[in-house]
Parts: C-alpha cells; sequence; structure tokens
C-alpha cells in the first residue's frame, strides 16, 4: 500500500495501534505454567474487543489468533497445549486488519529469570530492526535496509535467517513489495516510494541460516539449530523517514 491521504494514515495507525497493543497485553500477561493457546486467547479477546480481525487466520486460515514461538520454533507457531516455563524465549507474532487496513507486528521476550546470553541477543536483535527502520525513507535503496542489518549482525558475530524477509502491507497482511530482504543481497535496484507501507523484521540468530517448515505445516525452524530472535514494526516511508504506525498507546 501507498500512502496518499491522512485518512488513510490515520487508519493505518488506528490498527496498528491495536496490534501493538495487543502485544503489549499478551507480554504483560505471560506466565509459566501458561499455555501458548492461554496467550493465544488473551490476545483473541483483546482484539475483538477493539474491533480487530486476526489477519493469519482470515487471510491464510491459521489455527490462531496470533504466532506464538517458543525455543526452538522461530516463526508462525501454532497456539496450543505448549506450556511455557522459566526461561523460555517467547515471539510474539500480531497481526490484524480493522476497516480494510491491516497492520503487524511482533517481539521476542524471555520469561525470567533470562540466561546473559539470550538477553544480549534480544536486545541485539531489537537494535537490528532499529537500524533497519532507519534506512527507510523516500527514495532510498531497498537493498540498504538488508546491507545496514547484514553490517551490523556481522560486526557482532550474529547470523541472519535469509527466506524469512520484511514486506508490504497495508490493504493485505502480503503485497507489494512481497520480499524485503533484511540480509545483504546482490541486484536489488528498487527504491522506496513515498508513502510506501511495510514491515522491518530481521530474524537475527546465533547461527542460523534458514527456516525450515515442521510436520504441521506452519511453525517454522532454524536450520542450523540455533537461538534466533525477531522483532517488528509496520512503517510508512517519508521523506523525513519511516514513520513506526505500530506503537502502543
Amino acid at each position: 500500500m501507498t500512502i496518499t491521504k491522512q485518512e488513510e494514515l490515520d487508519g493505518l495507525r488506528e490498527i496498528g495501534r491495536i496490534v501493538a497493543n495487543t502485544m503489549r497485553v499478551m507480554a504483560q500477561k505471560m506466565e509459566p505454567d501458561m499455555t501458548t493457546a492461554d496467550l493465544d486467547a488473551i490476545g483473541r479477546e483483546f482484539m475483538e474487543r477493539e474491533g480487530a480481525v486476526s489477519a493469519p487466520q482470515s487471510t491464510y486460515g491459521f489455527p490462531g489468533a496470533t504466532c506464538i514461538s517458543v525455543n526452538e520454533e522461530i516463526a508462525h507457531g501454532i497456539p496450543g497445549k505448549r506450556v511455557i516455563a522459566k526461561g523460555d524465549m517467547v515471539n510474539i507474532d500480531v497481526s490484524a486488519s480493522k476497516n480494510g487496513y491491516f497492520a503487524d507486528t511482533g517481539a521476542t521476550f524471555c520469561v525470567p529469570p533470562v540466561a546473559p546470553s539470550l538477553g544480549k541477543l534480544c536486545r541485539d536483535g531489537r537494535r537490528a530492526m532499529q537500524i533497519g527502520i532507519a534506512q527507510v525513507g523516500r527514495d532510498r535503496p531497498v537493498a540498504g535496509i538488508g546491507k545496514a542489518i547484514g553490517r551490523f549482525a556481522s560486526h557482532r558475530g550474529y547470523t541472519l535467517i535469509r527466506n524469512l524477509a520484511s514486506h508490504g502491507v497495508g490493504r493485505a497482511l502480503h503485497e507489494y513489495p512481497e520480499e524485503i530482504a533484511t540480509w545483504p543481497t546482490r541486484g536489488d535496484r528498487r527504491r522506496i516510494g513515498n508513502g510506501l507501507v511495510m514491515t522491518v523484521e530481521p530474524f537475527l540468530s546465533k547461527g542460523g541460516l534458514w527456516a525450515n517448515e515442521g510436520r504441521d505445516g506452519w511453525t517454522l525452524y532454524s536450520e542450523p539449530t540455533a537461538p534466533v530472535v525477531q522483532y517488528e514494526h509496520t512503517v510508512v516511508a517519508t521523506d523525513r523517514g519511516a514513520i513506526i504506525v505500530t506503537m502502543p498507546g
């Protein structure tokens, strides 16, 4: 989607606020001995109260309102009977629509006590996303996002999952440009148009390179096996940089 008028930005900000608040409430209420289905129910109830519809469920028939991935699961985890335990690393990915506008956000949370190495990975994962967002702006190169994130990751000894990309969003969950690499690439000559709506969501890892689909047809796992974190915002490109719309409030 490309924003052309204020009412579009307002609609996008509304659903952005809802998904951000949904994720925040889920993270605040997450605790040991809770199942991922319990956590998903908290998110579902909040979204329904706000008049929003789960995007993965409505778009792809995903068996949950939100995606919840624990430890070795790195994305698209199905909420279910899995019990969250102390020390777990839990990724919460929330995307939804309201009044024809879609927004997408996600973050990785650690259940105390947190291993120092995982705490550092989470802090650096959030920083990698921020570095990518700083590359978003009118007429800037699409490839600049992955180049900057890749430089940060390499300097700190991390790897990036190279088949889970950022994407366009706004009037659908996934739309043009369908794939925006958050790792260094060659040959991508695209430039970011003014008003373009997109996600920035690097998957930072301590050795993982690829995401492989599990037997349930949804859940993704790191190859080779390694800890992975993901942080994501929906942003709008302008001549003054990126507007982040997935902010709680």
